[in-house]
C-alpha cells in the first residue's frame, strides 16, 4: 500500500513539474487531441500486468482524408526517459493486421488500440511498480504523451 501511495505522490509531483503544452486539448471523452490525432488514457490505470492504450489518427472517426497514410509509433518509457517497450497493435482494422509492433507502422486514418503486456522489451521480465510514460509519434514527430502506473 505504501508503494501505491508513493507512486501516486510521484505522479502528482510530476504533474506540477512537467511542462504544459497549450496546443493539446482534452476532449469530453478524456482523450488528448493535437493536430487531428488523439491519445486516450491507458486502461485499466493503475494496472497489473497488462494495459491497453487507445489512439486515433486523422480526425477519426470523421476522417477528412481517408486515403492518407500515417507512420505511427507508440513507445513506453520509464521515469528516467529510458525506452522500456513498444506495444503491439491490438486486433486489426482498416485492413491492418493486429499483433504488429507499433514502431514506424503505416496506418490509415482511424481509431486503434495498442496493447502492452507489462514486460520490459530488453529482458522479458515484468515491469516494476511505478510511473511510466507513453508517447504517440505520428510521421516521426512526438505528438502526445501521457502517464500510467504499474501497481503490483
Amino acid at each position: 500500500m505504501k508503494r501505491l501511495w508513493g507512486a501516486l505522490g510521484l505522479v502528482l509531483a510530476l504533474s506540477v513539474f512537467m511542462p504544459r503544452v497549450t496546443e493539446a486539448q482534452t476532449s469530453q471523452d478524456g482523450k488528448m487531441r493535437r493536430n487531428g490525432h488523439t491519445l486516450g488514457q491507458n486502461y485499466p490505470n493503475p494496472f497489473n500486468p497488462e494495459t491497453r492504450i487507445s489512439f486515433g489518427l486523422g480526425d477519426a472517426p470523421n476522417c477528412t482524408n481517408p486515403s492518407k497514410q500515417y507512420r505511427v509509433s507508440v513507445k513506453i518509457y520509464n521515469i528516467l526517459s529510458n525506452q522500456v517497450a513498444i506495444p503491439v497493435l491490438q486486433g486489426g482494422s482498416n485492413g491492418v493486421a493486429g499483433g504488429q509492433p507499433l514502431e514506424n507502422l503505416t496506418l490509415p486514418c482511424g481509431e486503434y488500440v495498442a496493447f502492452w503486456d507489462g514486460k520490459i522489451q530488453a529482458t522479458g521480465r515484468e515491469a516494476a511498480s511505478g510511473v511510466y510514460l507513453y508517447r504517440l509519434e505520428v510521421d516521426g514527430v512526438p505528438t502526445l504523451m501521457r502517464k500510467m502506473i504499474v501497481a503490483k
